[in-house]
């Protein structure tokens, strides 16, 4: 059994405080460690969160006790975090993070760091150090791959395709301050093989292969996807509002498709662009933000949820939160998201919109087939994506580690 560990998250959004999957997977795996006895301290970043349009978070969220939370304010307020970005080095905030990094910790977990410190932050604190690749930060300016925000990037020009996602170029970049930080790392974790894979190209680094977890839920073994019958059949998008995520692919093809409802959860910068695109529909529905209980119910009642992204998703958490839920997933053809359907058999993969109807058509009209690809899905989740089968691949990285360092 492993003994309590002290560890330290170091990530630029945690809840309330996040905007995407990275912070909340943070919270997943800081308190799964805490309710195993573990100590946890959680450094983030407020002022980037308030950089970036929010003051007020839209959800509340809780931590078990032995989670302590450091979210960092600094009185430059915004400037804090544009420095970061620029420098990469946490500036303003330096004094406090090596103050909080020297309390001693067993194992330094990196996350989105890209506002909280820059690379420089690797540098400090002493532990075995991981950092899990929630985005491409490592390799892309803008987070994502997607080039000129149009589509998935294959060849770069990262100064031109900054201007293009409206962010200023990091000088920073141009020098070797990556790859000296980047040597403080013990191992580097990606939560998919397409990742792993496309960093170990671009960057030298060793990196691991850890998939992402949904923690499972009270009671949710015995909930049943069929448990109730659709009032009103639909098909479920989960995610922010933003180009990069597609939801703009699907709302010409149910403008005409009747059999079924899309109905979106979520709010972001497209929201309103997106709302033009559907104007006169009563086919579509906009949910804005859901609490996770709501979306659950929202999971389990959906004929499946659509993942349209239009950029190389690094994991694809919505689609383990329906899995989770016996739905099954149609996703589209690119990044890590169809090696999770091949792996669970528990949805469809599409390149078109012809093969996306399809898809949609095989559900809808033969709901016993929607149960056994759910079912599927569900036991792949039980297999390959709760916390206990993250975990036991999380501390046998750590043990191997500190063997190696003697």
């Amino acid at each position: 059994m492993t003994r309590p560990l002290r560890f330290c998250m170091v990530t630029t959004f945690y809840p309330p405080y996040n905007f995407g999957g990275d912070g909340i997977f943070v919270h997943h795996l800081s308190n799964e460690l805490a309710r195993r006895g573990h100590h946890v301290e959680v450094i983030h970043c407020i002022d980037a969160y308030r950089s970036l349009g929010r003051d007020v978070p839209l959800a509340t969220y809780e931590n078990h006790p032995n989670v302590t939370v450091h979210g960092l304010k600094s009185p430059f307020g915004c400037l804090s975090p544009l420095a970061t970005q620029q420098t990469g080095s946490p500036v303003f905030k330096s004094g406090r993070i090596r103050q909080l990094l020297q309390q001693g910790f067993d194992v330094i977990h990196y996350h989105n760091i890209s506002l909280v410190g820059g690379p420089k932050i690797l540098e400090y604190g002493d532990g075995i150090k991981l950092y899990t690749m929630h985005e491409y930060w490592l390799i892309c300016p803008t987070h994502m791959l997607f080039k000129f925000n149009r589509a998935p990037c294959i060849k770069q020009h990262c100064f031109l395709c900054s201007l293009a996602h409206k962010r200023p170029p990091q000088w920073w970049r141009h020098g070797g301050l990556l790859e000296r930080a980047a040597k403080h790392v013990d191992a580097f974790i990606a939560p998919s093989r397409f990742s792993r894979d496309l960093h170990q190209v671009r960057l030298n680094v060793p990196v691991v292969h850890l998939p992402n977890f949904v923690p499972l839920s009270d009671g949710n073994a015995t909930q049943t996807s069929n448990s109730a019958p659709f009032t009103v059949p639909y098909f479920l998008f989960v995610g922010r509002l933003e180009r990069l995520k597609g939801v703009q692919t699907l709302i010409p093809l149910f403008r005409r498709y009747r059999k079924a409802q899309l109905w979106i959860a979520g709010t972001g910068n497209y929201e309103s662009h997106l709302h033009g695109l559907t104007e006169g529909s009563d086919n579509i529905r906009f949910l804005g933000h859901r609490s996770q209980d709501q979306l659950e119910a929202l999971y389990r009642q959906a004929v499946a949820v659509i993942v349209p992204s239009l950029y190389y998703e690094i994991f694809g958490l919505v689609i383990i939160e329906a899995f989770k839920q016996q739905t099954p997933a149609i996703v589209r053809n690119l990044g890590a998201m169809p090696e999770i359907i091949e792996e669970s058999n528990g949805g469809f993969v599409y390149d078109s919109d012809a093969e996306l109807e399809a898809a949609m058509d095989r559900l809808l009209e033969n709901p016993s087939r929607r149960h056994e690809m759910g079912l599927c899905a569900y036991q792949a989740y039980l297999q390959n994506w709760t916390a206990e089968s993250h975990l036991e691949g999380y501390f046998s990285l750590i043990h191997k580690i500190a063997a190696t360092r003697g």
